[in-house]
């Protein structure tokens, strides 16, 4: 940095505004130390991938031992790897909508999956469309109503099929014969290359429904791992002895609650005879040598998981896959330069941890979401960052990035600082959580709580109950230490931070009513 000054200043003589230029960008560049300087370019494109239940540990940028995700990990390598990013409400349709509105369930109105997200909010691709970027929708909506801020859109009717699908349009309701995963991905290409305005920046919102329950893989994909057993995770067979009742209610166990057409003993209905053809040579029992009634007790949870893992990690493969020609796109048509790729999901999953399938928890496999963020001169490669985030903070984010004012009432916090690896010592020390779906599908009670880099405190209030946990002895949340005096003064720490995080956000003392805001 010494020598480019050096060289800087010596062909200052009869060029002074370039000396004045560079020199402010030579002073700039070294104040940052090992910061990214700001971008000074126009506005950048943005591809936001976002797929449905993908857990960090299905990751193996994220460390997994399960299996491969090349074009994602790519991402880690060419841009930021953020390892504690969290989601504020464990399902589907809230956390989508805190991801559009930067605001928690109980200010956007979407506390739970029955509820219709109200479309006339803010939102940032509304406020991106306004600033003059084409945007676009295709993929997983599942909001219920119409998608408002989009100049192209075309979105699957509520979770939408794995085969052949339907997808609903401004026009009316389309379908396809394929893969969705695929039909996702072509439809997204076919934008990018044929129906975008060329003049203006774009969004486009590239929104997968895999590896959403029920796991159905493509045909390309049906014998992958085959000729191999998954890794069970270390907790598959947690008797949940040392923590509340919560825990041992909920309805969401491989042992227990996977059914026919989870394990695959049932075939879809809408198949054509081809794809019929290859889904019964890929599953029938038989010609596995499995007979479900041959098996019990932990050797039929351990078929049953194989099942399961299997599946899901097949659907993770078609997403990796397709992400990789869409980047490969990006890099031959000159867009990368100046497109910023977003990956994450809409929060964690359970692979079998806890003995379990789904989210909904407060436990980390589901609290944790994958986020990767690329952008060439924005970020630097191979960057790790471990500050405490949320899906909260993802529209202040872009609409920093996209050089768009956030609107004061959002709640979230611009990642722009941790991206430019700049020192924010006043950056959360916690993050706040709070689902609300009970009565409701799996049965896991209403809770509240907090993570901070260390510990967590929650309360299943239905239930009065609290539980703590310290991450760093006991990483996979097996024993609640609420009643062990040792913790205490934690506790008590916790519990007056969880009250501040609640005024903070405004979190009414009776829950919401699991209604839409237009009603």
């Amino acid at each position: 940095m010494k020598k480019l000054k050096k060289d800087l200043r010596s062909i200052v003589t009869g060029y002074s505004t370039l000396f004045f230029c560079a020199f402010a960008l030579s002073i700039s560049m070294s104040s940052c130390g090992s910061e990214v300087a700001p971008v000074e370019q126009k506005q950048p494109n943005i591809l936001f991938v976002f797929t449905d239940d993908h857990a960090a540990q299905a990751i193996s940028a994220y460390g997994s031992n399960i299996n491969r995700t090349p074009n994602i990990d790519r991402l880690a390598h060419e841009g930021m790897l953020f390892r504690n990013c969290f989601v504020t409400n464990s399902i589907c349709a809230p956390s989508r909508a805190v991801v559009l509105t930067g605001k928690h369930s109980h200010i956007n109105g979407v506390i739970d999956n029955r509820v219709e997200f109200d479309s006339t909010q803010t939102t940032f691709p509304k406020l991106l469309q306004e600033a003059g970027y084409e945007t676009a929708m295709i993929g997983k909506w599942h909001l219920k109503s119409e998608p408002e801020g989009f100049d192209y859109w075309e979105v699957l009717p509520g979770q939408g099929r794995y085969y052949n699908p339907k997808f609903r349009t401004p026009e009316g309701t389309v379908e396809y014969t394929g893969y969705t995963t695929r039909i996702i991905t072509e439809r997204a290409l076919e934008w990018l290359k044929e129906k975008r305005n060329n003049e203006k920046p774009f969004l486009l919102l590239y929104w997968h429904k895999a590896p959403h329950r029920n796991w159905q893989p493509g045909p390309d994909y049906l014998s992958m791992f085959d000729d191999q057993d998954v890794p069970e995770p270390d907790s598959l067979f947690d008797d949940y002895s040392n923590r509340g009742s919560a825990a041992k209610t909920q309805e969401m166990t491989i042992a227990e609650h996977l059914n026919d057409r989870d394990l695959k003993l049932t075939p879809p209905g809408n198949l054509t005879p081809e794809q019929q053809r290859l889904w019964n040579a890929a599953y029938d029992p038989k010609n596995k040598q499995f007979e479900e009634k041959d098996l019990s007790g932990d050797d039929l949870v351990r078929w049953k998981y194989q099942r399961y893992i299997k599946d899901y990690l097949r659907c993770v493969q078609a997403v990796d896959d397709d992400l990789g020609e869409v980047l490969d796109f990006l890099d031959e048509s000159g867009l990368s330069d100046n497109t910023v790729v977003i990956y994450s999901s809409d929060q964690g999953f359970y692979l079998g941890e806890h003995g379990w399938f789904d989210k909904r928890f407060i436990y980390e496999e589901s609290l944790r979401m994958p986020l990767l963020i690329r952008w060439p001169g924005g970020v630097q490669p191979g960057s790790v960052d471990t500050h405490l985030v949320q899906n909260l903070d993802f529209a202040p984010t872009i609409l920093e990035m996209a050089g768009v004012e956030v609107p004061a009432d959002l709640q979230g916090k611009s990642l722009m600082p941790l991206l430019r690896r700049q020192a924010e010592p006043d950056w959360r020390r916690a993050v706040y959580y709070h689902y609300y779906e009970y009565p409701g599908a799996h049965s896991v009670r209403r809770h509240h709580g907090i993570r901070t880099d260390r510990y967590k405190l929650a309360f299943f209030y239905n239930l009065n109950e609290w539980e703590f946990f310290d991450l760093e002895k006991d990483p996979n949340e097996l024993v609640s230490r609420y009643d062990d005096p040792e913790y205490s003064g934690q506790i008590e720490e916790l519990k007056s931070e969880l009250n501040q995080l609640r005024e903070l956000y405004r979190v009414p003392e009776v829950d919401p009513a699991s209604k839409s805001p237009k009603n």
